[in-house]
């Protein structure tokens, strides 16, 4: 079923943060920072992963992810969802789902032998294509997606993911320059507050938080190594 009635934008971003740290997606450790990918510390940590197996609280994400490309992009706006590998394919799945539209992934890379395909699934020149991923950290990783993506005719002008780091001001400016617009459920802020409300953690580590979110970069600068 296409969803078409849901609650405003500020709500869906208060129950997605609610329902991320329902299911200890959220991590928060300012003693011991986690590393991430880029090799700089951080005090957050969040794994959108574990929404698959929870199937209540993962369907009405997706309901909520799908309502939000309508409104936002428009109802007619796409004619195939596409997937980034590996944790937007089973989120790019339950969209294409929802809005009746085919679905597709894209490779991180070429896989090495028989087509070395970076597309797997039927996706055609002129075809409008939405990218589903389950997060963004700065933007950089849909770029390389959305070039695969182009590469076969498709356009693609949007992504959407159910958490958006919302910190680095330079996220949007940087996909928007590549004729991106992204699309997103909730963010560390939302996540903050909400875990404030419910007293989640204690106020010394949501103050440490809060400080990283407030200057990330100067955070880690002073804490890598």
């Amino acid at each position: 079923m296409i969803p078409s009635t849901f609650p405003p934008k500020e709500e869906i971003a208060r129950l997605t943060a609610r329902a991320l740290l329902e299911i200890k997606a959220v991590h928060f450790n300012a003693e011991t920072p986690f590393t991430l990918a880029s090799g700089l510390p951080s005090p957050t940590y969040i794994d959108c992963r574990k929404l698959i197996s929870y199937p209540r609280i993962r369907s009405t994400l997706m309901d909520f992810l799908a309502v939000t490309v309508m409104r936002e992009a428009g109802m007619e706006a796409f004619d195939n969802i596409a997937g980034g590998e590996t944790a937007g394919i089973p989120f790019a799945a339950l969209v294409a789902e929802r809005l009746a539209l085919p679905m597709t992934y894209v490779r991180k890379k070429p896989k090495g032998y028989g087509r070395n395909a970076r597309i797997e699934g039927a996706m055609t020149e002129g075809q409008r294509v939405l990218l589903v991923e389950d997060l963004t950290t700065d933007g950089g990783s849909k770029l390389s997606f959305v070039d695969a993506i182009r590469e076969t005719g498709a356009t693609c002008g949007h992504t959407a993911v159910i958490f958006y780091y919302g910190i680095f001001p330079d996220t949007e400016a940087k996909l928007g320059a590549h004729g991106v617009t992204l699309h997103h459920l909730c963010t560390w802020w939302d996540v903050l507050a909400e875990a404030r409300a419910q007293a989640a953690f204690d106020e010394a580590t949501l103050s440490e938080v809060e400080s990283f979110l407030k200057a990330p970069r100067a955070w880690q600068e002073a804490r890598k190594g």
